[in-house]
């Protein structure tokens, strides 16, 4: 029976898992370097932490569940959610487990924790994008409280003022509760960014009833959801037909939010829509109005013990600094030293950028598969669509491996595919000039996906065996 290691147990490392189980595949373990399951919902607690991808999208299409309250979930509702898939299926999970190595030696994957090594046949990255906060490289020194959105410090006083470093989705969304919180509330912003209302409601006791006794009401609520991000977001990404339609209701919700025609100025953005991540919040414009709220738009210069100094000489006084600054999305599986075939150091390979076959598998790197892997993200749908694609794949996989043997992605596939992902990817908006966490910072766009997820579909339906080479049994 081969062996897997699972590393992460976010959406991605749960769904390979509970696959696993299904297929009565027990050989596995699943290790988490922290305390729970749940990935970026474990970490990320800060007020007013949610998805912007609806509810019944952003859940396992095996796994419907008739417990969400709201069109939008919270932090707190995933999280169940996902203890709850972990806890029905009996996944077998290591916390308090972090993987510091993966080397491949005679055949086999030897993973490396800090209570030793232990062999696995195949290895099965799940560590996601957004898992290591980024810090923005400024001088000086602050006395008080300091501390990222993904990090958050509840013990933090937040009552006096605060100043929030960053404007993009997790900014979007924290700074509404704080604004209410605070004295008063500084807002450093590097880039306005494009913001279209979201359309949140709760669900009611009827409705609950409904899409819990009436599967297919759930079913049809799904897909109306996923046809929607396909059929009306995605043509925006790649200058489609709704890309002035986005265009023009994000500027109407900017006008209709913002009667201040001096801050609806300084909250425009300058490039075309969907370059950066679009921000799906109707709390974020009211709580930049707020007669407590300054939005600062000149550059940060350094932080002082008791505040930050822009630019222009001014000093803004504050008694802790939020970093809603996101994440080192463009270095995957670091910090993990990870060796492949014939000493083949990955992050050496991905020294301009990182890329996968389908996001999945990488030359010289035996029977090792990424879940969530390089433009795989999507800016339009539900990420945990993609992820069942590529769980549905790696089973696949390991049927051939059974077969076969050890399972190589060859050069020549990896040279089709990088060609084919960069003629798609010049025809996206994420070409354009702004400045994104979907790209490096020589501007390569290493995180999207840039097609229809309808198409990954298909890519994904079931490996190729003309794609890979092939070694000794096991």
């Amino acid at each position: 029976m081969l062996t897997v290691a699972i590393i992460g147990a976010g959406f991605g490392g749960l769904c390979m898992a509970i696959q696993l189980e299904k297929a009565g595949i027990g050989t596995y373990t699943v290790f988490e370097k922290a305390d729970n399951v749940g990935g970026t919902w474990r970490d990320n607690t800060y007020p007013g932490a949610g998805c912007d991808i609806p509810s019944h999208l952003y859940s396992f299409s095996f796994e419907r569940y008739g417990n969400w309250t709201r069109r939008y979930p919270g932090q707190q509702e995933i999280l169940t959610y996902l203890e709850h898939c972990a806890a029905k299926n009996r996944i077998n999970v290591r916390l308090n487990t972090e993987v510091t190595a993966l080397a491949y030696e005679n055949g086999r994957w030897r993973v490396s924790t800090a209570d030793g090594d232990e062999f696995f046949d195949i290895v099965v990255s799940a560590v996601g994008q957004l898992n290591r906060p980024k810090f923005p490289d400024i001088p000086g020194r602050f006395d008080g409280p300091v501390f990222h959105s993904a990090r958050w410090d509840h013990s933090a006083d937040l009552t006096k003022n605060v100043a929030v470093i960053g404007t993009g989705s997790s900014a979007a969304q924290l700074i509404p509760p704080l604004a209410h919180m605070a004295r008063h509330l500084d807002v450093f912003q590097r880039t306005p960014n494009w913001v279209i209302p979201k359309p949140d409601a709760e669900f009611g006791p009827l409705m609950r009833q409904a899409f819990h006794y009436l599967p297919f009401l759930q079913r049809g609520y799904r897909e109306w959801l996923y046809r929607y991000g396909e059929g009306a977001l995605f043509p925006a990404l790649v200058g489609g037909w709704s890309t002035n339609l986005l265009r023009r209701r994000a500027l109407a919700h900017l006008a209709a939010q913002i009667p201040d025609p001096e801050l609806r100025a300084r909250l425009t953005p300058d490039y075309p829509v969907g370059c950066k991540r679009i921000v799906i919040d109707s709390r974020f414009y009211p709580a930049l109005a707020r007669a407590n709220v300054s939005v600062v738009g000149a550059p940060i210069a350094r932080l002082v013990p008791y505040g930050v100094e822009t630019t222009d000489g001014r000093v803004h006084a504050t008694d802790a600094i939020v970093y809603a600054t996101g994440f080192q999305t463009t270095e995957f599986l670091m910090p993990m030293r990870v060796t492949g075939r014939d000493g083949h150091d990955l992050h050496e390979e991905w020294k301009s950028g990182a890329e996968a076959y389908l996001g999945i598998a990488v030359p010289h790197f035996p029977n090792l598969f990424l879940l969530y892997g390089p433009n795989t993200n999507l800016g339009h749908n539900s990420i945990v669509f993609m992820i069942e694609c590529q769980v549905r794949y790696i089973m696949g996989c390991l049927r051939l491996i059974r077969q076969r043997g050890t399972m190589e992605v060859s050069g020549g596939a990896m040279t089709a595919w990088r060609n084919a992902l960069d003629r798609a990817l010049g025809r996206t908006v994420w070409r354009g000039d702004c400045r994104s966490w979907y790209k490096t910072a020589d501007g390569r766009v290493t995180n999207n996906w840039p097609r229809p997820t309808t198409v990954y579909q298909r890519l994904t339906r079931a490996p190729k065996p003309e794609a890979y080479t092939f070694g000794g049994m096991f």
